[in-house]
């Protein structure tokens, strides 16, 4: 087993005074069959009139926090350590072929088939179109495996788009983003999620974190300085399988989940409303590093 201590800080500057804000927040990693959270909490401030932990409908951790004093920032701290169990990656093309995989997950009755099919549908901020059939179609020839033709879309989508942080914003359109092949590890995953679909394909958006450089001649990952994201493909008889577009692999033991759902709308870090405040400035930093 890996650990791994994470710390998460967000704040906001205001440009004039905040009377009141309520927020959301998904920043505390989950725990999975292969990741267990041992400790996990956020350090508010100002502090919070009301607090409230809870499970949203994909089974993730949420709080939801109010402000109810006069402030000109926002600090949220999220510290948490994570027990990792470290895996290999499947084996590509001991999967069905993605045809058998359309055709049976509209009959799979398992609870995991049922659960499925949610994420074969369009979403907020994924919705089909003839582009993204288009791009995904090369990598989804006849009689092809499907995690084979998943980790040959991710591996394209992977070296035709560049990443560049001041090219979209969380409200980017999708085509836009297909358009110019430019973008952030969000739109990478909503980029697949969509072409997945778009072939009958069942494709969840992950939230998490990565595994930051602990020295010169460990490489960092691409994202790991903010939350990240990546997309997970259910595979009838092998469950749910993560792929990560933004740096070409299938995660084994540095990323470290936090939530998922249908897109980024579902598990947005931290959201919320505030009642004045002007144009905040926002400042984000992400550490997760291994420990003995």
């Amino acid at each position: 087993m890996i650990r791994y201590r994470v710390t998460h800080v967000t704040e906001y500057r205001y440009n004039a005074s905040v009377s009141q804000c309520q927020n959301e927040a998904h920043l505390l990693p989950r725990s999975t069959p292969q990741q267990k959270c041992e400790h996990g909490q956020l350090r508010i401030q100002p502090s919070p009139a009301a607090y409230q932990d809870r499970k949203d409908f994909f089974g993730n951790h949420v709080t939801y926090f109010t402000i109810q004093e006069s402030h000109v920032s926002l600090s949220v701290t999220a510290r948490s350590e994570v027990l990792i169990a470290p895996a290999a990656p499947p084996p590509l093309r001991d999967s069905p072929t993605w045809e058998e995989t359309r055709r049976s997950v509209s009959k799979d009755t398992s609870h995991a088939g049922i659960e499925a099919r949610q994420f074969l549908l369009d979403s907020p901020l994924v919705h089909s179109s003839a582009a993204l059939t288009a791009y995904a179609t090369p990598s989804f020839t006849p009689d092809r495996p499907l995690l084979e033709a998943v980790a040959d879309l991710v591996q394209r989508i992977y070296q035709e788009f560049t990443y560049e942080p001041e090219a979209t914003t969380v409200s980017t359109p999708l085509g836009e983003v297909l358009d110019h092949r430019q973008g952030v590890c969000q739109d990478f995953a909503h980029v697949a999620i969509g072409c997945l679909r778009t072939h009958g394909i069942a494709a969840r958006y992950v939230s998490g974190y990565l595994e930051t450089a602990a020295s010169d001649d460990q490489p960092q990952l691409t994202g790991a300085a903010a939350s990240h994201a990546w997309v997970s493909v259910y595979c009838p008889g092998q469950g749910w399988i993560d792929f990560d577009p933004t740096n070409n692999i299938i995660p084994t033991d540095q990323h470290i989940t936090v939530a998922w759902g249908r897109d980024y709308s579902d598990v947005t870090p931290l959201k919320g409303v505030v009642a004045g405040g002007g144009s905040p400035v926002l400042d984000v930093a992400v550490t997760a590093q291994r420990v003995s």
